[in-house]
């Protein structure tokens, strides 16, 4: 079972994507499970206050530590190893194959959820949890990564996605992106459909696909395309590729 705990302040935020689609039939199915902690719970004061003014000045309000230390302290008392996740625009980039490693991790995986202007920087220093970024971006706090990051590893973890070719077929699992789809009816407003996959030539059909997923990797990510990962047939479908380019 891949294990997920998410603290945060803002635990119906969790709640909520945990309770749909693909992550509520994979928790019902006891494959996952998601759990939330809201950090205000580990306050002692009345007042359930989690963040003050930061030290040296300036706008915003930072996180106080000493929560987070305690909910921490708390998962460790329940006697599982923790591997703690930090999501934080400074963390390293988010792929399928760190996705993969977290949907066979054996330890309890915790989210620790920033907000406002960030946490405390001794949360880091002592308790050192892995720093991951889903982009050169920021938002307004790190639930909604956490979520990205559980569904990505969760849809990897064996049962949870009913038909295992489709996760073999998803982008980025063999390096390229995946190929355009289509479903029925055959015309949309003046759009059809391309030939060859009503033909029932499964062999076409499959070299098609193929071709266009490479011709989108050509196009919107050609960082990826390293020449390791491509068969004879890739490389001459991309020469193909590159010919059409040419002559439009």
């Amino acid at each position: 079972m891949m294990q997920c705990d998410v603290l945060t302040l803002f635990p119906e935020l969790i709640e909520g994507i945990a309770a749909q689609s693909m992550l509520k039939r994979a928790q019902e199915s006891g494959r996952v499970c998601i759990r939330s902690h809201n950090i205000r719970d580990y306050i002692k004061d009345r007042h359930r206050i989690a963040d003050d003014a930061p030290y040296g000045g300036g706008c915003g309000m930072v996180m106080k530590a000493e929560p987070i230390f305690r909910a921490i302290d708390a998962l460790q008392d329940e006697g599982q190893e923790l591997r703690l996740i930090f999501p934080s625009p400074q963390g390293i980039p988010f792929s399928h194959q760190l996705a993969m490693d977290l949907s066979r991790e054996s330890r309890r995986l915790v989210w620790i959820c920033g907000h406002y202007e960030g946490i405390d920087e001794r949360v880091l220093t002592r308790l050192e949890p892995e720093e991951i970024s889903i982009g050169d971006y920021v938002l307004t706090g790190g639930e909604l990564p956490a979520m990205v990051m559980i569904d990505a590893a969760a849809r990897l973890v064996p049962g949870v996605v009913g038909d295992p070719g489709s996760v073999e077929q998803d982008s980025f699992a063999d390096v390229l992106l995946d190929y355009p789809h289509y479903t029925r009816p055959e015309g949309v407003r003046g759009y059809g459909v391309p030939d060859v996959l009503l033909s029932g030539n499964h062999a076409a059909i499959r070299l098609w696909r193929r071709k266009e997923s490479l011709r989108n990797t050509y196009w919107k990510r050609p960082d990826v395309l390293h020449d390791e990962c491509l068969t004879e047939e890739d490389r001459r479908l991309l020469r193909e590729i590159s010919q059409e380019c040419e002559q439009v």
